[in-house]
């Protein structure tokens, strides 16, 4: 199945702590917790049969977007998330200071 990102944005659910990409009756998740100027990205996870489509991607852009506009620095403990910043070093500007990530 191949998904049209454009027709999905994310979406910010703060009473829940995560943000979302709804796909018909699935929705993959970005979960954190914000605290003090952080944003803590604890764990990402796209539902069977959505994986490939970059969504996980999809919703690191958008957390990591969220987290720039309101002057939060990042913590990635989700490996996802801390991959995907080693990987596109635009966001390591806005890593919480001391935390250093890798593939």
């Amino acid at each position: 199945m191949k998904i049209d990102l454009r027709q999905h944005p994310v979406q910010h659910n703060p009473e829940r702590r995560r943000f979302e990409v709804k796909i018909e009756t699935k929705t993959a998740v970005a979960e954190y917790i914000e605290i003090t100027q952080k944003l803590i990205l604890t764990h990402t996870e796209v539902p069977r049969g959505l994986e490939g489509n970059g969504i996980a991607s999809h919703l690191a852009v958008g957390a990591l977007t969220y987290a720039k506009e309101n002057d939060l620095v990042v913590m990635p403990l989700c490996p996802y998330m801390a991959g995907y910043i080693a990987r596109h070093p635009e966001w390591k500007s806005i890593l919480a200071p001391g935390i250093k990530v890798s593939e």
